[in-house]
């Protein structure tokens, strides 16, 4: 199971001893994302980060989609976590082990296709009837040019000790980031002073993350949670502040793929403690069918501080698209 190391979140030896290997890192992003992409003749709106790790996208695509629904909106991602390869449209008999679990969460939103090729993928898109293309991911992927990027920040970690792979978290240095984006989306408090990074004049817009309906019957129940996403505590911790007696809390690496003897265990603590069985919509597209009806899920949705403002961005950018 990955987890960030410690020395991510602070500015310390260790980091500015692997600082030489950042900038070669940083130096190879930034010839990377200097190569132009295939302009699509509609708006492409990319929902990406600048650190490793879940910083919210897939959610803010999600929140997006249904805001732009009924018009002709496609999703496109890399399908990490799947096998195809090559472009593939996104089916509801396909499994979470050939497109990945979150296309399968965004497929039941909007038409969703998987592919590394963004450029690949938006034609075939474009020519199934795509006006719209959503991207969840793919900020530092330069094949398909991008009307509009957004740059989504986990308020919790922000942007850890500000430095590079491997010396710290950010895939690119935050400035170089956000000067191809229109505009970012902080989700949660700033807890690590992010803002502070950001130019004074980049629009950002705030969020919150919420449990969907499904929390309230959880409010004083006996409750055993797993999360298999990349910051599991985003889900434990609601849980125990929505009011649910959080028994046991299992973490797993984002993206896995549970064994049998992995669904048995939980199901038989759940049973032992007389508990109910709870994980994220995420998870639950990984397992079989049989368990799946066995565990409650809670999925998560975005509360806006100004939902107007949101809604302007996506008409501003479609609108100015030729």
């Amino acid at each position: 199971m990955f987890a960030a190391p410690a020395f991510w979140s602070r500015d310390g030896l260790i980091a500015k001893a692997l600082s030489p290997l950042s900038a070669i890192g940083a130096a190879m992003t930034a010839r990377r994302v200097a190569r132009p992409g295939w302009v699509a003749p509609v708006p492409v709106i990319c929902c990406g980060n600048v650190t490793v790790g879940g910083a919210g996208k897939t959610t803010l695509v999600l929140d997006l989609a249904h805001r732009l629904a009924g018009r002709g909106v496609h999703i496109l991602l890399r399908g990490y976590g799947g096998s195809s390869r090559g472009v593939h449209r996104v089916a509801s008999t396909d499994l979470a082990s050939l497109v990945g679990d979150e296309a399968l969460l965004l497929a039941q939103v909007a038409p969703t296709w998987t592919g590394a090729d963004r450029a690949a993928s938006a034609r075939a898109a474009i020519h199934a009837g795509a006006k719209i293309l959503l991207m969840d991911d793919g900020l530092q992927n330069p094949t398909l040019a991008k009307t509009a990027s957004i740059l989504v920040i986990d308020g919790r970690t922000g942007f850890g000790n500000g430095r590079v792979l491997p010396a710290g978290p950010l895939r690119e240095p935050v400035a170089a980031a956000v000067e191809r984006c229109s505009a970012a989306v902080l989700i949660g408090p700033d807890a690590t002073g992010a803002m502070a990074n950001l130019p004074p004049d980049l629009t950002v817009l705030r969020a919150s993350l919420v449990q969907d309906s499904s929390i309230t019957a959880l409010v004083g129940q006996p409750v055993i949670a797993f999360a298999g996403i990349a910051l599991p505590e985003k889900f434990f911790s609601p849980l125990r502040q929505a009011g649910a007696v959080l028994l046991g809390a299992w973490p797993f690496p984002d993206h896995h793929a549970y064994t049998d003897l992995e669904l048995d265990g939980l199901i038989h603590h759940a049973r032992q403690r007389k508990a109910i069985l709870v994980t994220t919509p995420k998870d639950a597209v990984r397992l079989p069918q049989p368990i799946r009806d066995q565990v409650t899920v809670v999925g998560v949705g975005l509360k806006w501080e100004n939902g107007r403002e949101i809604d302007q961005l996506l008409e501003e950018v479609i609108v100015g698209t030729p």
